[in-house]
């Protein structure tokens, strides 16, 4: 589709595996496993037992405490991964035209730890209806760009996207689309989680979505991997800014990337499981090719949305054999969600950001925590080590609870 074009000038990200862009690149090149037995709740009496929190993370060495007391955990990552993005980009808010500034960020979940904390208090009490009065505004999902936009006085569109798992990806192909129509200059976009807590993992593991491997944490993410049994939970955030090619080049940015097209379908299947012939993941990566103007041979490199789901990794699998063909054995494969856990709303930030990374660096991130061959699962899934490789274009898929698909092409420029 014609219109401007689009690149990526500011990074953000606070994940299981490191709390700003180096660390978390270098705990991917590392391959480093975010889980662990959980800590922020007593998890002895659930299924789960462990999940991908933020490690030695203290909102008070980002957010002032009184600030931070009025906004829900999802809310806080959201702000700290602007915050960085901002940082990243060197920007210079006194010479950009702010009505032309956006910001569209999301969760999947939003304030589930305020609504679970302030219903739970009502439901102990007296039957006396007192709540917080900022239980409201703490829990709601657009308060994140609400937050964002008012700190750095962001005065052009301002809301957010939801589509569960998708949810990130969805927010960053709307900035995208925004700067591409000729609607803004620069938009932050992404998405965040904090939904590891009582309500979180109870309610995942009714659904029977995550692992179970209490015996082993460490590498109860196990994508592609023939033994693999659910996913598992993580939280955070990530932040990308997206800029109108030109605006850049004219102020003389650093440019990580190009976002080259975007893609969107849906499986019109079931609202958990994936189509089992990957139709809407097919439909959406021939989409997303087509949408950036390439050939599907030119592809580099995948991060796959590959969350150590029986049905859905298997899904994922066909339809990139089905929309590349014999490329698809040349294309490095990798889930990161081996290494963060999945961190739902927040999932396709991250993993855009691990893809202009890989990009960026010539490195692909490698898929950790693989013992047994699936011969369901049969591409180069880049297992254990990263790989050095130029990555000319990199698809970051994300899918959602829904049937909602959602990919994003990132070009070398």
């Amino acid at each position: 589709m014609p219109g401007k074009r689009v690149v990526v000038t500011g990074l953000g990200a606070l994940t299981p595996i490191g709390l700003d862009i180096p660390s978390f690149w270098q705990g991917l090149m590392d391959g480093k496993s975010g889980a662990d037995w959980i800590k922020g709740f007593d998890a002895d009496k659930f299924r789960t037992r462990f999940a991908c929190e933020l490690k030695d993370f203290q909102v008070e060495n980002y957010i002032d405490k009184k600030e931070a007391r009025r906004m829900d955990p999802f809310c806080q990552y959201s702000i700290i991964s602007a915050d960085q993005a901002i940082a990243d980009s060197e920007i210079n808010l006194e010479t950009v035209d702010r009505l032309r500034f956006g910001v569209v960020m999301g969760s999947g979940i939003g304030g589930l730890q305020t609504f679970y904390q302030e219903v739970r208090d009502f439901s102990l009490g007296d039957g006396t209806p007192r709540f917080n009065p900022f239980f409201i505004p703490k829990m709601i999902i657009d308060i994140a760009p609400g937050h964002i936009s008012i700190k750095y006085g962001l005065k052009g569109p301002n809301y957010s996207s939801v589509s569960a798992c998708a949810t990130a990806s969805n927010c960053i192909i709307d900035a995208f689309m925004l700067i591409r129509s000729g609607y803004a200059d620069l938009m932050l976009c992404g998405g965040s989680e904090a939904a590891v807590n009582q309500a979180g993992i109870g309610g995942f593991n009714a659904m029977k979505a995550l692992s179970e491997r209490n015996d082993d944490p460490k590498t109860a993410s196990r994508p592609f991997d023939k033994d693999r049994d659910g996913f598992v939970l993580g939280e955070g955030a990530g932040c990308l800014l997206l800029e109108d090619y030109d605006h850049a080049i004219a102020r003389g940015a650093k440019i990580y990337a190009e976002l080259s097209g975007v893609g969107l379908s849906a499986d019109a299947h079931h609202i958990t499981a994936p189509a089992p012939d990957g139709e809407g993941a097919r439909n959406v990566m021939k989409s997303v090719i087509q949408d950036a103007g390439i050939r599907p041979e030119q592809v580099d490199y995948i991060n796959v949305h590959g969350t150590s789901t029986p049905l859905g990794d298997i899904a994922e699998t066909l339809a990139i054999k089905s929309v590349f063909g014999e490329h698809a054995k040349n294309i490095n494969i990798s889930s990161t969600k081996s290494m963060t856990g999945h961190l739902l709303g927040a999932a396709g930030a991250i993993e855009a950001i691990a893809s202009i990374l890989a990009i960026h660096h010539g490195r692909i991130p490698p898929t950790i925590n693989h013992f047994t061959d699936d011969p369901e699962c049969d591409l180069n899934y880049t297992f254990i080590h990263p790989v050095d490789r130029e990555v000319k274009f990199a698809i970051s898929n994300t899918f959602g609870f829904g049937g909602h698909n959602t990919s994003l092409l990132f070009s070398k420029l």
